[in-house]
C-alpha cells in the first residue's frame, strides 16, 4: 500500500490534564506506526481539539463548532488507535465526550489501544472501551499495547522506552490486526454501505 491506499488512521490521544503522560506515549506509538508504508497517521490531541463539555445540540439542534470541525477528521479515518490512561477503573471523560459525539463515523472500523496506569496497566479503561466501541457498531481488535508505570519507562527525552523491545513487537501485532481489519472494512463499506 502506499499514496491513496494507506489506511487512514486516526490517532486519538485521550487525556487532557495538565502534566499529562498522554503525548509521550502518543509520540512513541506514532513514531512506530510512522515506520510503516500502509498507512496515514492522523493525530488527534483531545487537548487541543477543546471539545465542549457537554453534548449540548446532539439530537436535532445545532452541534458547537469544535464538533463540527473535527467530525471530517473522523468520518475519514478507516481505522482508530486510542491512547488512554486509566482513571479510576475507567478512562478519561474527555475521551468519552469525544466518542458520543459521533455515531455513524465509528461504524465498522477498527479501533485499536494503547493504554498507560498503574498496575492494571490500563487495561480496566481498554475493556470499558471495546463495550463502548461495540455499540457504536465499531470493531476492536485484540491485542492492545499497555505500558506499567510509563513515567519510569521513557528515556530522558520523553520518546523512547527504556526497555523498547516488547512494546515495539505489541506495537506490530496490533498495528497488523488493525491494518488487516481496516483494508477489509474499508472495501466492504465501499461495496456495500454499513447500514446499521
Amino acid at each position: 500500500m502506499h499514496g491513496d491506499d494507506r489506511l487512514r488512521v486516526a490517532l486519538i490521544i485521550g487525556s487532557v490534564r495538565d502534566g499529562r503522560v498522554a503525548p509521550l506515549v502518543a509520540n512513541w506509538f506514532a513514531a512506530q506506526a510512522e515506520r510503516r508504508g500502509d498507512l496515514a497517521l492522523d493525530v488527534i490531541d483531545l487537548a487541543e481539539a477543546r471539545l465542549p463539555d457537554g453534548l449540548r445540540g446532539h439530537f436535532g439542534g445545532d452541534r458547537p463548532e469544535e464538533v463540527t470541525a473535527l467530525r471530517p477528521r473522523v468520518d475519514e479515518a478507516d481505522a482508530f488507535v486510542v491512547v488512554t490512561p486509566e482513571y479510576n477503573r475507567s478512562f478519561p471523560a474527555a475521551l468519552k465526550l469525544m466518542i458520543d459525539s459521533y455515531h455513524r463515523e465509528w461504524a465498522a472500523k477498527p479501533v485499536g489501544f494503547v493504554s498507560y496506569g498503574g498496575v492494571s496497566s490500563g487495561l480496566r479503561a481498554v475493556e470499558q472501551l471495546r463495550l463502548v466501541f461495540a455499540e457504536l457498531h465499531a470493531v476492536t481488535v485484540r491485542d492492545s499495547v499497555a505500558f506499567r508505570s510509563p513515567w519510569t519507562l521513557f528515556d530522558d527525552d520523553g520518546n523512547w522506552p527504556k526497555d523498547p523491545a516488547g512494546a515495539e513487537s505489541a506495537a506490530t501485532t496490533m498495528l497488523d490486526e488493525l491494518v488487516w481489519f481496516g483494508g477489509a472494512l474499508r472495501a466492504a463499506r465501499a461495496a456495500r454501505p454499513y447500514g446499521a
